[in-house]
């Protein structure tokens, strides 16, 4: 694609729409970045060094072409009146994705996709391919995908919205790992959100790979989307082809038999869903021809990623967890059950969407005490009730939920910050919660 001289209009200025601004910029297209927010609130964008238009879109007419960040809804005015200009709508997903020739693992999912990209990427360097890991995970695809020396692999964490806008994104192997109610305030039904999902296979070919997960219905029920070869994975049904765990022993079997990996209790990661996110990436770096001794050799090393069930402090007995990326219900229900103490909770935040019921549940079964805080705290409260736990504290304030956990803790105790929210009633996002987390628990473990 040609740039120069093209005016283009990026809307959103989060980390997406800069790094497509700064990219089109160096390009030397002739670029407007617009945001809703004011300058005063996107500091980063204001100093980019490209036309800004703040607090409001300007007129689309006479743009060439116009990008869209994740976070934008895609019936937001000017996007509309663009596709009725017929002026091409596209995604930094997407733009980065006709930049590169290298293939793509591109991991897709409710939850863990984060984990499964870090962990999968980690195994290609380990098998000492040249890898860029991206995309939804924290560095923007753009920023990274035009290097001195092109990258033998590409993995792509990507989401929902991304997909929404893609056109001709195709991933070499596409991977869903799950798909559980999540950003229903933009996709309204389940239904909508899953068919978002699997936009992942939509240009797959014979020779690609769809990476399926049979544990879970909808992602299972996805069989047949993609033109590609299907590999499901599973740790609970004994599998000819694909990636699965018998006798406590993971295997992966794709033209030929199955070779063993190394066993469930070698990952280094904990929770029965990290035993379906390494067999998401055993699957997807065994279709690309990467060797068990290195895939098991970096399962045993990978101890997980930032702000997902990670381990902060231990203070007088009492083990504190930093899962602030727990966003939605169904992630909060897989950090309770990653453990096996003793749990003091502390939740709430911004609902997506979501229903707290089975959370709920979940929670009188593993937790001894819940903190509520944030917008969603009296909600979160009400179903915790009805389900019949017992003691519930509420928080004004973060950092008082942080010490209202640490009093109601016991030694052998675990203090767990898995949300089950967005962040963003009180945060930019969840790393910044996650980070306030652990200040807050090291200053608790700094004698007075």
């Amino acid at each position: 694609m040609q740039f120069e001289g093209k005016n283009i209009l990026v809307v959103g200025a989060g980390k997406s729409g800069v790094a497509a601004a700064r990219f089109l910029s160096a390009e030397k297209a002739n670029v407007v970045l617009t945001d809703i927010k004011t300058a005063a609130e996107l500091p980063e964008a204001a100093a980019l060094g490209v036309k800004t238009f703040f607090g409001a879109y300007p007129a689309v007419a006479g743009f060439d072409l116009v990008v869209v960040s994740p976070g934008v809804p895609t019936e937001l005015e000017p996007l509309s009146e663009a596709r009725m200009r017929g002026i091409e709508v596209t995604g930094e997903l997407e733009l980065a994705f006709s930049l590169t020739s290298a293939p793509v693992v591109a991991i897709t999912g409710t939850n863990g996709k984060t984990t499964t990209t870090a962990l999968t990427g980690e195994i290609f360097k380990s098998a000492g391919w040249r890898t860029v890991v991206a995309g939804n995970i924290g560095t923007p695809l753009i920023s990274l995908v035009e290097g001195d020396v092109p990258p033998d692999v590409i993995v792509a964490e990507v989401s929902s919205f991304q997909l929404e806008t893609t056109l001709l994104f195709r991933p070499r192997v596409a991977v869903v790992l799950n798909v559980t109610p999540d950003h229903l305030d933009r996709h309204r039904t389940i239904a909508e959100y899953a068919a978002a999902k699997a936009r992942i296979f939509v240009n797959q070919e014979e020779g690609d790979a769809a990476v399926l997960n049979l544990d879970d219905p909808l992602t299972a029920a996805m069989k047949g989307q993609s033109r590609g070869v299907e590999l499901f994975f599973s740790r609970r049904h004994n599998l000819e082809s694909g990636a699965c765990v018998r006798d406590g022993r993971l295997f992966f079997a794709h033209d030929g038999g199955p070779v063993e990996i190394c066993g469930a209790g070698e990952i280094g990661i904990p929770g029965a869903h990290n035993l379906e996110n390494a067999l998401a990436a055993v699957a997807a770096a065994g279709f690309m021809g990467v060797s068990a001794h290195v895939i098991a050799k970096t399962l045993r090393d990978f101890k997980g990623v930032t702000h997902r069930l990670e381990f902060v402090d231990d203070i007088d007995g009492v083990r504190y967890i930093n899962d602030s990326k727990g966003t939605n219900p169904d992630a909060a229900i897989k950090a309770l059950e990653a453990y096996d103490r003793p749990i003091v909770l502390i939740a709430g935040g911004r609902n997506k969407g979501s229903r707290f019921d089975d959370f709920a549940a979940k929670v009188k079964e593993k937790a001894r005490v819940l903190v509520v805080l944030g917008e969603s705290a009296e909600e979160i409260a009400a179903a915790a009730s009805a389900a019949g736990v017992d003691l519930i504290l509420r928080a004004k304030g973060f950092k008082e939920a942080v010490h209202l956990a640490r009093e109601a803790a016991r030694p052998g105790d675990v203090v767990l910050l898995s949300p089950a929210c967005a962040s963003w009633d009180m945060f930019r996002n969840y790393e910044e919660r996650g980070e306030l987390f652990k200040q807050t628990v090291r200053e608790m473990a700094v004698p007075d």
